[in-house]
């Protein structure tokens, strides 16, 4: 995109921002805000006795970790033959909170997005030292199909470092833990689950939500966030009593967009897909919503619009949409060609609105 705008609007002044609301990138973009480091660390898999290299930032200062879910229980890990969110775990999260904890930490960002798992952050607890028991008082087998069995938590073995920490949770999705719009009815399909799997999961976050008031007199089911990563969000205020935040408002105040906004006279963003759940705090809406603020118009280039980009223009959206798959370009070519595409439709927005 940058590339179309050198070549079209030469004399203009651009200003590169990347973001993330909390899913993949968003160690890269508040490391380097931060200038601290990345670190690498060799944890546990979504799926069982799996293995998975990952990394995590801290801060310059190494006084805060910045931790992605995805690259610990990220939906890319596992295979499309073998995603099944009744099996995939969480663990591997708590791997790296484990060595964020490690490394002294006082404050951990946790960015929950693109995840496989549908299991409320159980994997997670069961990593900092959270037994989650049936009625026989076995622990129970990790994913979230497990959790209809769970009949106590006991805390007695929790990683007590989690007391001196802060744990600030960035959501890139508001959903609660259940009901329409919670975890296992609006993301379990991505993620390999059948129309029967969704219901056997949606009782067993209902389960957990349960349990959890009943040991620890917590009610995570309405949590904004909670429904996030699977539950992860509800399970980290549970467990690490973690605060939840739109990541995207997150991410933009740590690196200062609104400040490079007051001088813009246009912004152009991007998203894989538009769709009905941008309302629940994705990227693409945490960006509109600050430039409408402030009265700056919005261009969005896009992999695909879900139904008419008419409902995402107007007033207060974008002054245009622009989708790589059209009547011309089907989604496979818009994928194997993706950079020369985008580089058509910024140049066409460009002519659309007149610049050129």
């Amino acid at each position: 995109m940058r590339g179309a705008l050198e070549e079209v609007l030469p004399d203009a002044t651009l200003l590169i921002h990347p973001v993330s609301d909390g899913g993949e990138g968003l160690v890269e973009v508040v490391v380097a805000a931060l200038g601290g480091q990345v670190v690498q660390a060799e944890v546990r898999g979504p799926l069982p006795g799996q293995r998975v290299e990952a990394s995590y930032g801290l801060s310059g200062d190494a006084s805060a970790a910045i931790i992605e879910m995805a690259q610990a229980a990220g939906l890319p890990l596992v295979p499309p033959a073998l995603r099944d969110p009744k099996v995939t775990s969480t663990v591997g999260v708590g791997d790296l909170i484990r060595a964020a904890l490690e490394r002294g930490v006082s404050s951990i960002l946790v960015g929950i997005g693109g995840s496989a798992t549908n299991d409320g952050g159980a994997g997670m607890a069961e990593a900092l030292g959270v037994r989650l028991l049936d009625a026989g008082g076995e622990l129970l087998v990790r994913g979230g199909g497990a959790l209809r069995k769970l009949h106590m938590i006991d805390l007695s073995g929790r990683d007590r470092r989690l007391e001196r920490v802060s744990v600030a949770v960035a959501c890139d999705a508001l959903n609660p833990l259940l009901g329409p719009s919670g975890a296992s009815r609006v993301y379990g399909p991505q993620k390999g689950a059948t129309p029967a799997d969704v219901e056997l999961l949606e009782g067993s976050l209902s389960r957990l939500a349960d349990v959890v008031h009943a040991t620890m007199g917590m009610d995570i089911r309405d949590l904004p966030g909670g429904g996030a990563a699977g539950g992860l969000g509800a399970g980290l205020v549970a467990f690490c009593n973690g605060r939840l935040s739109r990541g995207i408002d997150l991410v933009l105040d740590m690196t200062g967009f609104d400040q490079q906004l007051q001088s813009a006279d246009l912004v152009i963003t991007g998203e894989g897909k538009i769709d009905q759940q941008m309302r629940f705090g994705k990227a693409l809406s945490g960006v509109l919503e600050r430039a409408v603020r402030m009265r700056k118009p919005v261009a969005a280039v896009v992999g695909t619009v879900e139904g008419s980009k008419d409902r995402f223009q107007g007033p207060e959206g974008f002054v245009e949409i622009l989708s790589l798959v059209d009547e011309t370009t089907g989604q496979e070519e818009a994928m194997a060609r993706a950079s020369h595409h985008l580089r058509n439709r910024t140049r066409e927005i460009v002519r659309r609105l007149g610049l050129v």
